[in-house]
């Protein structure tokens, strides 16, 4: 594993990347991606982070890693491939907002409450679950990316 630079909007090139809009990956969940989930993941627990989107490191590809274990407690990570947003709630919820591409800028972002979301997980499994709360606000947060 590897950490890699995270692009910020404060660097013209980054940013002509960060706006690229990122690609589904095709085919299966490979070695090669799952070495590249695992860089973001050492990455973003370095930054320190909770969520991070391949396109933050320079690979426009739709894949998000996210760890949202709060101090104290053991390390959760999670793995996206290709996710979906399948179901979104009328119900919104507000929640104080950063980014790591965006350093020491923070705002209220309202998004739903809740969505129905399938994705690829670490090992190519097909997932379909409900996200609320935090789980909600970042996995929107990291597929707008």
């Amino acid at each position: 594993m590897a950490i890699r630079r995270i692009l910020t909007v404060d660097n013209a090139a980054d940013l002509a990347v960060l706006k690229q809009i990122s690609t589904p990956v095709e085919g299966a969940v490979t070695d090669e991606l799952r070495a590249l989930m695992d860089d973001m993941l050492e990455t973003m627990y370095d930054a320190p982070g909770i969520g991070l989107a391949a396109v933050q490191v320079g690979e426009p590809k739709r894949v998000i890693v996210m760890d949202l274990a709060r101090e104290g407690e053991a390390p959760a990570p999670r793995f996206f491939v290709n996710p979906e947003i399948l179901e979104r709630s009328e119900e919104l919820f507000s929640y104080e907002e950063g980014c790591l591409s965006v350093p020491e800028v923070f705002d209220a972002v309202e998004r739903p409450a809740r969505v129905r979301l399938t994705y690829l997980d670490y090992d190519g499994n097909r997932v379909e679950e409900e996200a609320e709360g935090l789980y909600s606000v970042c996995i929107q947060h990291e597929m707008d990316h």
